[in-house]
This record gives structure tokens, sequence and C-alpha cells, in this order.
């Protein structure tokens, strides 16, 4: 079970980094949009840095022809190095990038799925992760659990070696489904960590315990006994 956080932000990675078991870090261009005018390469250069060669870092192409999509490919290589995953939307105009890239050795990930021909094609294709697209299927009455369901069935029965790498989340619920539902990976905004780790359940029993402690062993801890 791979988390990745989904965030351009280098003080959520810092701080989440020594929280959860991160695995990797993925951007789109909205994600980059919202750190402003940050220089793109600088910025993922500082985030591959940060994370270090044991995490990936997953980065999509703008060009949204299959000529544009390989050179953005290459320019993100030259620039950051071979092990950076390329983000590519399955269309036809990405799967025939896809293609071309995997007979490279290019790393993928196949992104903005929605349906299984989709996943079917760009496990067919060689893809090394799949990202669908939770909230947004569900807001188009796809069945999300279902699609991923669907592909890791594929996946295991062919024995490939993709990943899903389920994309977004509005609810922390959403995230779990996509676990439960044969997701091998999921990519989250840092807030759902937050969201996850500090809901009111977790605080009450933390503060009920320590309640029931100092009653009986005033303000002291385990280690000050």
């Amino acid at each position: 079970m791979e988390f990745l956080l989904d965030t351009a932000n280098i003080d959520d990675i810092k701080k989440y980094q020594e929280i959860i078991p991160l695995s990797g870090v993925t951007t789109n261009p909205s994600i980059i949009k919202k750190e402003g005018k940050a220089d793109f390469f600088d910025r993922l250069a500082q985030i591959k840095k940060l994370i270090g060669d044991k995490r990936s870092l997953h980065v999509q192409v703008v060009a949204t022809t299959t000529e544009g999509i390989v050179a953005d490919a290459h320019a993100v290589l030259a620039k950051l190095g071979k092990d950076v995953y390329i983000k590519i939307p399955v269309n036809q105009a990405g799967l025939a990038a896809i293609k071309i890239l995997k007979k490279e050795n290019v790393r993928i990930t196949a992104t903005s799925i929605y349906t299984e021909l989709q996943g079917f094609l760009a496990i067919a294709a060689g893809a090394d992760y799949l990202a669908p697209y939770y909230n947004r299927m569900e807001n188009n009455n796809i069945d999300a659990n279902k699609v991923i369901s669907d592909l890791n069935q594929v996946i295991n029965h062919e024995q490939r070696n993709t990943k899903i790498l389920a994309a977004s989340f509005h609810t922390v619920s959403q995230i779990t489904s996509a676990i439960a539902n044969g997701a091998q990976a999921v990519t989250v905004a840092p807030s759902f960590i937050a969201e996850g780790l500090e809901s009111h359940l977790i605080t009450d029993a933390i503060s009920d315990f320590t309640s029931d402690w100092e009653s009986i062993f005033g303000k002291t801890t385990i280690s000050t006994l």
C-alpha cells in the first residue's frame, strides 16, 4: 500500500513525510497553479531532493498532441532525472505517447482515467500506474469502486506490474473505499491526512486517556515516573 501527497507545497511535504509512510509526490498543472509563480523546474527539483531517491515524483505533461507529449516528457526527464514518472492523460494522443515512451523505458503514470476501457488500454500499453479520478467519476454517475475493482481484477489476472494510484478525492471515506476496492496506492491532498488523523473522535479518546492518567499520576508521563 502506497500513500502519496498530491501537492507541490514544500512545507506540507516536509511536514507529512515525517508523519506518514510517504511513498511519493504527485503534481499536475492545477496543483502547480496553487503555488503561484514558482519556477516550474526549480520547484520540482526541490521536491525531488526533499523526498529522496526512495520516493517517487510524478510530473504531468501539458502538451495535447502525441509529439508534444513526448517532447514534454523528454524535457522533464532531462531536467529532473530518468526516475521521474511522467503523468499522461489517457486519450488518443496520450495513449500513443505512452506506447512510444514505454519503448524508451520511461516510467508512466496514466492519468485522467474515468472508465475501464481507458484503464485496460493503459495496462496493455505498459503503464506503471493508473490514476482513476475517484470523486470526478462519482460526480458523473460513474461507479468509481467498480472501475477500480475491475481494473485490479485484470491486473491480477494478467499478472501485470501496473498499480492503481487512485486520485481526485473529496472525502476521507472515498480514500478508504478506493483502497478497499483494490487501489494499491492513493494520492491525497495534505488536508485529508490532517482530517483523517485529527477527528474529534480521536482527540476525545486521547483527552479521556490523559484525564484518567492525570487523576492518578498527575502531570507526569511514563518516561518521568
